[in-house]
């Protein structure tokens, strides 16, 4: 125990007297563990804010869009090129059984001019059912209703970023109009911070919700992107399905739309950004295969500066496993030391994107990363430590 003591004692007062040094060898791992580590922080923290947007739909929702959209488990390119609804597939669901809420889908973008500010902003055109089906919250004014529907009323709900960015702040925008292609809409309310936005998905917070009847002034053809459907939550989701499947096939083919739960769509997205965590993780440890290369090169140098002194060891008895495990000893400590500065790093970057995104570190990646970390020593440093240790003392001494 005495003897494991001293040498890593020893290892530490090299780095001591040549601190520079120490860091640039440490330094390739410290970037790659930090980048290992970040990239996994991210990939966790999408993989749950994903998750808790699709757990706030609750379990008997459906989307009905055209097209395929998922074709042996992943998105079919065939959604992109499909029809769009009208209104008699509106009427068509509406006399589905077991069905509570439906919601027409249609969008459009354009500046918005407030009383002093203009902004690009899109809208959601679609009926009041919208906000129930998508576990939206007012937070000021109210939802526009059944009878704004039925009126086509100039109406609209606010996200709160677009309510501040036009009105300077949320109350504000209640009672305000805003001009979008040179209609007029009144501001009625604003929803509750939704999320969203970047790799997370639409942001809701900067979009606009408005009657699907009004939404005709800029859809001629009366046409929908997409219904959103609640079911009774007493009768299977799957019987539901099947229901609506038969009601769009007097009209559709098979391949014309697709029925979508949002597990399914989760579980799509969630195997697509985790192949995707993985190439990123592993273009990151690139760094980590640099810096076992920087240790490894700087061990060679060290066994250079020191071949004297391994002679003088190995003279006065040190046995060649003794010379090993020196060098050995601090290869793992320089990939220990950069592969805590960069956990350290990591800690403080994810706390910053914390601020925007919900990224978060979980106790298996940082034991994986500080065990490939002490690893990458163990590789690169065995290479130098045997030349050290197969070193005979006599020629050692006689070094210059």
């Amino acid at each position: 125990m005495y003897y494991f003591i001293f040498i890593i004692r020893t290892a530490f007062e090299d780095f001591k007297r040549s601190k520079l040094q120490t860091f640039l060898t440490s330094l390739g791992i410290m970037i790659g563990v930090f980048a290992v580590i970040m990239l996994t922080a991210l990939g966790l923290g999408l993989k749950k804010y994903i998750s808790d947007q699709f757990d706030s739909l609750g379990t008997n929702t459906l989307f009905i869009a055209p097209g395929k959209i998922l074709e042996g488990g992943s998105f079919g390119a065939s959604s992109l090129l499909g029809n769009r609804f009208d209104v008699k597939d509106l009427n068509r669901l509406k006399r589905v059984k077991n069905i509570t809420g439906i919601a027409p889908l249609s969008s459009k973008s354009g500046e918005a001019k407030g009383t002093e500010k203009s902004e690009f902003v899109s809208i959601f055109f679609t009926s009041e059912d919208f906000f129930d089906i998508t576990g939206f919250s007012i937070e000021n004014g109210r939802f526009f209703d059944n009878t704004d529907v039925e009126k086509r009323s100039k109406v609209l709900v606010a996200g709160p970023k677009i309510a501040e960015k036009l009105f300077g702040s949320e109350i504000e925008a209640i009672g305000k109009k805003v001009a979008i292609d040179n209609v007029n809409f009144l501001i009625i309310g604003v929803i509750k911070s939704k999320g969203g936005g970047g790799f997370g998905g639409p942001d809701y917070d900067s979009y606009f919700f408005g009657p699907y009847t009004t939404g005709y002034i800029y859809n001629p053809d009366k046409q929908f992107i997409r219904f959103a459907i609640k079911a009774e939550e007493k009768i299977p989701l799957a019987t539901v399905k099947d229901q609506i499947n038969k009601e769009m096939l007097r009209r559709y083919e098979e391949d014309d739309f697709s029925i979508v739960e949002p597990t399914e769509i989760l579980s799509v997205v969630n195997s697509i950004f985790g192949i995707m965590n993985i190439v990123l993780v592993a273009i990151a440890s690139i760094s980590l295969l640099v810096g076992g290369i920087g240790i490894m090169n700087i061990m060679y140098v060290t066994v250079s500066d020191k071949t004297r002194e391994i002679g003088i060891r190995r003279a006065i008895g040190a046995r060649r496993k003794d010379i090993l495990f020196q060098f050995l000893i601090e290869g793992i400590a320089l990939s220990i030391i950069g592969g805590t500065f960069g956990l350290i790093l990591a800690f403080i970057g994810v706390l910053i994107v914390q601020n925007f995104f919900p990224a978060y570190i979980d106790l298996p990646s940082v034991l994986l990363a500080l065990g490939v970390s002490s690893a990458i020593g163990i590789i690169f440093g065995v290479l130098p430590a045997r030349k050290a240790a197969n070193l005979e003392p006599v020629e050692a001494i006689r070094y210059e």
